[in-house]
Order: structure tokens, then sequence, then C-alpha cells
């Protein structure tokens, strides 16, 4: 059955900082000819939250039956692990058989299983194909890049879209408009910066639309 018994899935949703995170090396002591003046920054919360999921999928692997290496991994691989943090989803997914299919805002509760949100797994495997390439991976061989991780995200985000009855619609961002500028006056408009926020990617807190992972032997 499901391996990575031994990995904390939890630390994937949750924003506390790992107890045994490495020191990043920017905050080492310079050298004898290096002013130390300036304080050391502590990471960032994306960075965080990025070593904590990688030291989790390690985990995973090593936990995995039979255990697998980084090198060995595959899409299916992440597959897997993606179904296997279901059993610690939070969110709702309704079944075709319950009468709240497709409703956003039921009236009572029932007995519809809870799963891993699609929001929240699209932006994990953002930050897992990160790290796998700040850690020596290849981005040819990258295995949370692959198509078939990028399928089952797709089949993800449309099954819990008719399942909670929430479309998943795409955010377009807003194009800068250009100032039309008089011919009579010279002048530009002030502050040149015309961009717009870009929004990060939000983990929010949804479901997927799969049973929990099978470990099958590579």
């Amino acid at each position: 059955m499901d391996s990575g018994s031994g990995a904390n899935p939890n630390s994937i949703n949750e924003g506390s900082s790992s107890a045994t995170a490495p020191v990043p090396m920017d905050s080492q002591q310079g050298g004898a000819g290096e002013l130390s003046s300036s304080p050391a920054h502590p990471p960032s919360r994306y960075e965080s939250q990025k070593r904590r999921d990688w030291n989790t999928f390690l985990q995973y692997l090593k936990n995995h039956k039979p255990p697998l290496t980084l090198s060995r991994c595959s899409g299916a691989h992440v597959i897997e692990f993606l179904k296997y943090l279901d059993q610690f989803g939070k969110t709702k997914v309704h079944v075709t058989a319950c009468p709240y299919f497709g409703h956003a805002n039921p009236p009572d509760p029932c007995s519809c299983p809870l799963k891993q949100a699609w929001g929240s797994l699209d932006a994990l495997i953002g930050r897992l194909r990160a790290a796998y390439e700040e850690n020596g991976g290849r981005p040819e061989s990258n295995p949370f890049g692959t198509r078939a991780v990028r399928i089952y995200l797709r089949e993800v985000r449309g099954g819990q879209a008719k399942a909670r009855g929430i479309p998943y619609e795409k955010k377009k961002r807003k194009r800068p408009t250009t100032t039309a500028v008089s011919a009579a006056s010279g002048t530009q408009p002030p502050g040149g910066a015309a961009g717009d926020d870009s929004c990060g990617g939000t983990t929010a807190n949804v479901g997927t639309v799969t049973a929990a992972a099978t470990t099958n032997s590579v």
C-alpha cells in the first residue's frame, strides 16, 4: 500500500518552518577580508516552504516500497505522491452519487471524502519542479515537469470544478494601458511605471478527484 509513513505531508500545507531546515549558505559569516556588518536575511516564506516540500518528497522516496532514488523517479511516481497526499486533504469533493454533487454551497454535511486542493497541488508541483533543478537535476529529466503530471493536474482541476460547482477560470493579467500623450504638450504622465500587480500562485484549499495512491514497484 502507500509508503511515506515517515514523511510529514502536512508540512506541505502548513506555514510553520521545519526545525531541521539547513541554514542558508548566505547566512554564514564572511571571510577575514569581508565586512560582516550586514545581518543575515532569513529565507523567504516561499523558500522555506519549498525546502520543506523537497525534504518531504525525498522522505517519501526513501519510505517507498521498494525504496526509490531520485534518479529513477518518473512522472508516474510524482502522481503517486500527489495521490498519497489526498489522505491529508481538507477539502470536500463530492462523488457523483452525492445529492450535492455540483453544488458550491451544500446545505447539509455529507460523507464525501476530503482531498487535497487542486490549487495546493499545482503550487506544490511548481515548488518541487524548481527545487529539483536547484538541487542539481537537469531540466530535461525533471519528473515534475512531465506531460503526465500536467495532464493529471488538468484532470484534477476539471473534476473538482464539476464536483464542487466551482469553475476554475484562468486569471487574465491586465495589460498596461498606454496613456495618449498630447502632441501639443510634450509631457509624459508622471511616474512611468505602468505594470500591474503580479498575482502569485496562492494555494487554494480545493480537492483532487482520484483515490489514494497504490505504490507500485519500479
